[in-house]
């Protein structure tokens, strides 16, 4: 180290650590990057600054702490200095005239000085400094929010920062566009493009002092919930069975920001007041009950919430995970255990929920032709098979949730009605309002269902059933592996690529023919942009070649995908057996999709 500057030999890591010393000034990061170069610790400095957060169409995700590696301060201040500058170019004087709104929810890192508030402020700043109107949220907020008022106010963007679910040393940052839906290709280029034009920070970019007395802030907080609530009151279709409801429902907010939100919701439904797991109802950036701050992991995170179940005698549990934009439920029937659903078993039931409350509304034959539901390619079939029976429109779209928001937003634009969308990760779109995935509205949504239904002296799970007896069992598996080496990942896809190719001849696309005694009958993989069901064997969804995914179909009505995460290190896997109506004998059908998994 030589006047306070990196000096490791590696010329394009002390170019990056230098540069960083240069325009920090959060003292606690600035340090902690002193301290690393005057320790000589070279390791650590090229965990740190060895590469750049990479920011795509799911915005920015990755854990807290110094470097361009790493979530903080000057990284914040770089990706919102690009997103101005995109936005300058995109919507010119309109930007200044409509604005932005920025969101946080309670993560914090006191380490390095960040957290999702204070980089909520930074983005604020950077905004405000060029002359743009920001709508920053006075207090946390659920995500679902943020795209929420992008539509209500016809703002250019949006941004929310979060983590989701991620583990606690982790934060993100997501951007909605004008359409009230996650970005998407090319909008994530061009962003990240305009990053790396703007590296050092404006003149006014770390002043967040001058927010307390800005003309160009507001706080939409009070507005947004208003017209939130009443919004989301126009998929209330049983107040009076609501109101008089004897059903008791646990809910927790895993250590979110969902607590006060959901409680809210269940107001605007006049469903009783659902009971909270004490623990864990405040934010808490530790989120010291849990491994994992997410629901989807099942009876792991649920125990608080069971325990209080039991002690009330309540039927039914509802978890968000910690920006509530996911809804997981459990449902424990008299003498019967804990049944903790899945999500393609939430989508069915939901699904089927909101079509049955269309139809209450609508009793012209011919309106049918007019409604779309939508699910991810990797989510269960069951909606189209309820939409091969009753004569609505079902697409499916790629992984995420930015597809299936920018999809609904073109049928919306040709006046078309987007009920429900759906994807196998507990995430729910009940209401077309939001263009993502929604917890809040989800989970009470969920409860007018469970309250209708108690009515009839009918369980969730006994209309699960139901529900497959008329459109046919839809049997699900997915799990997941970690895995942190990207050559072994791909090197595992090009093996599926060229399976039996024992010359390893790379430019031999040689697919496996069965599985577990089953003939695969269709390939579809999206990196490669092959599909042997399509005449030219072209896929029809969009590719991408900076992600792995490959679909196989079998001969017994089996569906099997493999995918990478795109902000997890993991490699995910789908498996589905779908059933004609009237097949329902459960167990050989388990046994069957258990017999692909081998």
């Amino acid at each position: 180290m030589e006047n306070g500057l990196s000096s490791t030999g590696d010329v394009q890591l002390d170019n990056a650590v230098n540069q960083w010393l240069r325009f920090d000034k959060n003292l606690l990061t600035a340090e902690l990057v002193r301290s690393l170069v005057t320790e000589g610790a070279v390791e650590e400095l090229r965990k740190c600054f060895g590469s750049r957060m990479e920011f795509g169409t799911a915005g920015l995700r990755a854990a807290m702490g110094p470097g361009t590696a790493c979530m903080n301060d000057l990284t914040i201040i770089q990706t919102t200095q690009g997103l101005c500058s995109y936005l300058e170019q995109c919507f010119g004087d309109a930007l200044k005239a409509r604005g932005v709104v920025v969101g946080y929810d309670a993560r914090s890192h006191p380490p390095s000085g960040g957290g999702s508030k204070r980089f909520a402020q930074l983005a604020a700043a950077v905004l405000t400094s060029r002359g743009v109107p920001v709508h920053l949220f006075s207090d946390i907020t659920p995500t679902p929010f943020v795209p929420f008022t992008v539509s209500h106010l016809g703002l250019c963007a949006g941004v929310m920062v979060t983590a989701s679910h991620n583990p606690k040393q982790d934060n993100g940052y997501k951007v909605y566009w004008e359409n009230g839906a996650q970005i998407v290709p090319p909008h994530d280029q061009g962003i990240s493009a305009a990053i790396q034009t703007n590296l050092e920070p404006w003149p006014d970019s770390w002043n967040t002092d001058c927010l307390t007395h800005c003309p160009l802030l507001k706080d939409p907080y009070l507005d947004t919930n208003t017209h939130y609530y009443r919004t989301i009151q126009q998929h209330c279709h049983y107040r009076d069975i609501n109101k008089k409801s004897e059903v008791k429902i646990v809910h927790t907010s895993v250590h979110g920001v969902g607590h006060r939100f959901v409680q809210s919701a269940f107001e605007a439904f006049d469903l009783r007041p659902p009971y909270a797991v004490e623990e864990q109802k405040d934010p808490d950036p530790e989120f010291p009950t849990v491994k994992y701050p997410n629901p989807e992991e099942g009876k792991g995170v649920l125990t608080l919430s069971f325990a209080l179940a039991e002690r009330e005698g309540a039927s039914i549990v509802l978890a968000n995970d910690p920006d509530a934009d996911r809804l997981a439920i459990a449902e424990k029937p008299s003498g019967d255990q804990w049944r903790v659903f899945s999500g393609n078993e939430l989508g069915a039931l939901l699904g089927w929920w909101v079509f049955r409350c269309w139809k209450l509304t609508n009793a012209e034959p011919s309106a049918v032709k007019s409604v779309y539901m939508l699910a991810s390619t990797v989510s269960s079939k069951i909606l189209r098979a309820i939409a091969l029976k009753e004569g609505f429109h079902f697409e499916e779209t790629l992984t995420g949730f930015k597809w299936m928001g920018n999809r609904a937003r073109e049928l919306l634009d040709q006046n078309k009605t987007v009920l429900f969308a759906f994807e196998e990760a507990i995430g729910y779109m009940c209401s077309s309002a939001v263009l993502d995935k929604d917890g809040v509205s989800a989970a009470a949504i969920a409860g007018e269902m469970t309250s209708y239904l108690a009515t009839k002296n009918t369980t969730l799970s006994q209309q699960l059933s139901a529900v497959y007896e008329e459109y046919g069992y839809h049997i699900s598996k997915n799990s997941y592996f970690i895995c942190h080496d990207q050559e072994v990942i791909r090197s595992l896809f090009q093996r599926l690529r060229h399976y039996g190719n024992e010359d390893n001849d790379q430019d031999a696309v040689s697919y496996p023919s069965e599985c577990g005694g089953f003939a695969i009958t269709a390939v579809r993989d999206l990196t490669t942009g092959y599909d042997s069901t399509q005449r030219d064997q072209k896929a029809v969804l969009p590719t991408s070649t900076s992600s792995q995914m490959i679909t196989f179909t079998f001969s017994n009505g089996g569906v099997a995908t493999m995918r990478t995460s795109g902000t997890e290190p993991k490699i995910k896997y789908y498996t589905e057996l779908c059933a004609a109506p009237g097949n329902s004998d459960v167990g050989v059908l388990q046994k069957e999709l258990d017999d692909l998994q081998v």
